[in-house]
């Protein structure tokens, strides 16, 4: 007898024997058992997964001796006619080369005479897809109430291709990818049946690269047996299918996580080097990468992941220096560089690049995450201490019966002739106030401190204000002998230009002005729409405008004031109208005499040379007239 191949020597025979495929055997053997069987079935997958062989199986249980039976024998006489290609009343076609309308009439007039020895004359029609629209359209009537004896069952790799009238009058299965765990079962059984050795590396290295097909699997291990005889290792797959080992799998997301790019670009040249295909790789690491996300997600559920005991292991290492906000960010950008790969010219670059930026978005942080530290730094404490060294700071220490205030310092600003070195500080004038919360910078909750030294803020958050690139030039104003009312106006005289923002500045009243400082009390409402950086830094630049240039001002939440008289703009001077210039009087025409004009010798003398009539005399510009 000739050699037969794997794929079609273990091909399955039986229900039982279909591997990854319960949800369609488990229907078609109840439907068989309850005597509830369809005019038409079409099965649907990926290629090697088993359509065609689930539709010979139905046919055998359909046309076996006492049929339908689910659980026939292989050695049925009409079995075996159906396994060896024999059987008169099952048709096998192939709509890739019978695509045409001539094929699907012959077919429609051969359903119609009953069949041989069986108790149904069966139409397999494989890649159905691949039939014209015409031959679709002859088979529809035949396919809606075809006569009691035929069965058609199509297979097909593109559902999509097929009419959704034929489709809708099947019963439609969808074969499903076969997971790699039972891949590697079942071709570890049949190693054993062909007295092959293969260690577990080597199986999960073939049922990977089959990528779900079956058919895949078993010509690869075919191949194998043929290349390395009768012991296969794992360096053999790998180099057959283009693959990395997959503990040089499991290194290089480990060097993602560990922000070693060095150590990512040398795991991928040793890669290319030996010749592993690039984009395989990207996906490789992509789905390592997804895998750690639902383990993460589901709590170490082993159910959701195909994965063998050693990855398993080195999951639950990884989920324990990684948060899913991460790991997401990671994932992306290896989705986003694998959807891109194909166009990209040199992919070695293209998947360096990628490797980094992978990196970058390990260790990025999102804003939200940024906000939540912002918002729990602010709500930590009530106050807090300047902290420690040279350089400019935000420094408010106020006692608790102080209002809230919000102070604003330049941050390179020249020494004053009243103060000596050192950090800038804000003093809290003595004018009592409504008391009130006080804005701080604090330190994180649960930072320790000594009770008698002031609390050191960590990484203090130092305020620069954005000064005008060209301020306007101003008369400076002493410091000293200086009433706050008098600097409050000149502010106000600066902001005339902006009448909304002068309308808010009219609820606050000038408290103090001392240090170069204008603290000014504003109600509630009004202190929450100007207690921010972009409307202190404008307020300080029209201080400066007003003649203050190295003044502050400080906002300070308290009683509503009665208002003030907010000063009007100087009103705008406007040329008087000049009067409307007389229009010239309309020239009176000149009334000629008709007797005087014929006395002129040129006008007599043209009439007579043309023998012309004199008939009206008028002066430039006059409308005519009848004579």
């Amino acid at each position: 007898m000739s050699y037969q191949v794997i794929a079609r020597k273990y091909r399955p025979q039986r229900f039982e024997d279909v591997v990854g495929q319960e949800h369609v055997t488990t229907t078609l053997m109840n439907a068989i058992r309850a005597g509830r069987i369809a005019h038409g079935y079409i099965f649907c997958g990926p290629r090697g997964t088993g359509k065609t062989t689930l539709a010979r199986i139905f046919a055998k249980a359909l046309n076996c001796t006492g049929g339908p039976k689910a659980d026939f024998s292989v050695d049925d006489p009409r079995v075996r006619e159906i396994t060896e290609g024999r059987s008169l009343d099952v048709l096998e076609i192939d709509g890739a080369s019978n695509n045409g309308v001539e094929q699907v009439r012959e077919l429609r007039d051969t359903a119609r005479f009953a069949p041989a020895s069986g108790t149904y004359k069966i139409y397999i029609i494989d890649e159905v897809h691949m039939l014209s629209t015409a031959a679709f359209n002859a088979l529809l009537k035949t396919l809606e109430e075809p006569p009691a004896h035929v069965k058609f069952l199509f297979a097909t790799t593109d559902p999509e291709k097929v009419l959704v009238t034929i489709l809708s009058r099947c019963q439609r299965f969808d074969l499903r990818r076969i997971p790699a765990a039972l891949i590697s079962k079942h071709l570890a059984w049949i190693a054993s049946q062909e007295g092959v050795t293969l260690d577990d590396a080597a199986l999960f290295a073939i049922a990977r690269g089959a990528e779900g097909g079956m058919r895949d699997a078993e010509s690869t291990l075919d191949q194998l047996i043929s290349f390395c005889g009768n012991r296969i290792e794992e360096s053999d797959v790998l180099s057959m299918f283009g693959l990395a080992a997959r503990r040089q799998l499991l290194d290089l997301p480990g060097a993602i996580l560990g922000s070693q790019p060095g150590v990512a670009l040398r795991l991928l040249d040793e890669l290319a080097r030996s010749g592993k295909d690039l984009g395989r790789l990207l996906n490789d690491v992509s789905n390592h990468f997804r895998n750690l996300l639902v383990y993460h997600i589901s709590k170490g559920d082993r159910s959701l992941l195909e994965a063998t005991e050693s990855e398993f292991e080195v999951l639950a290492a990884q989920t324990r220096i990684i948060e899913v906000e991460s790991l997401t960010r990671v994932l992306e950008s290896l989705s986003q560089a694998e959807s891109h790969l194909r166009d990209a010219p040199s992919k070695r670059i293209f998947l360096e690049v990628a490797l980094l930026k992978a990196i970058e978005a390990r260790n990025a942080i999102s804003l939200d995450v940024v906000l939540r530290q912002l918002n729990a730094l602010r709500a930590a404490a009530p106050a807090s201490t300047p902290a420690a060294g040279p350089g400019p700071a935000v420094a408010i220490a106020p006692s608790p019966s102080a209002p809230r205030e919000s102070v604003v310092r330049s941050a390179v600003e020249e020494p004053r002739p009243d103060s000596g070195p050192g950090p800038l500080t804000a003093s809290v004038p003595e004018t009592p106030v409504t008391p009130s919360r006080v804005q701080t910078i604090s330190p994180p909750a649960g930072s320790s401190s000594s009770p008698s030294a002031p609390e050191a803020v960590p990484n203090p958050v130092v305020v620069k204000p954005a000064l005008p690139e060209k301020p306007v030039a101003a008369p400076a104003q002493p410091i000293a002998d200086v009433s706050p009312d008098t600097v409050w106006s000149a502010l106000l005289q600066q902001i005339t230009t902006e009448p909304i923002f002068l309308a808010q500045m009219a609820h606050g009243r000038p408290l103090s002005w001392a240090a170069g400082v204008l603290s000014v009390e504003f109600p509630l409402a009004e202190y929450e729409l100007l207690n921010a950086t972009s409307q202190l830094n404008k307020l300080r630049a029209y201080l400066h405008q007003g003649g203050f240039p190295r003044g502050e001002i400080r906002l300070v939440e308290g009683a509503a004031p009665p208002p003030i008289e907010v000063p009007k703009a100087a009103p705008i001077q406007r040329a008087a109208p000049k009067p409307p210039e007389p229009k010239p009087a309309k020239p009176q025409p000149v009334r000629l005499n008709k007797e005087e004009f014929l006395n002129d010798p040129a006008i007599r003398a043209a009439i007579e040379v043309f023998r012309a009539q004199l008939i009206e005399v008028r002066a430039p510009g006059e409308s005519s007239a009848a004579t």
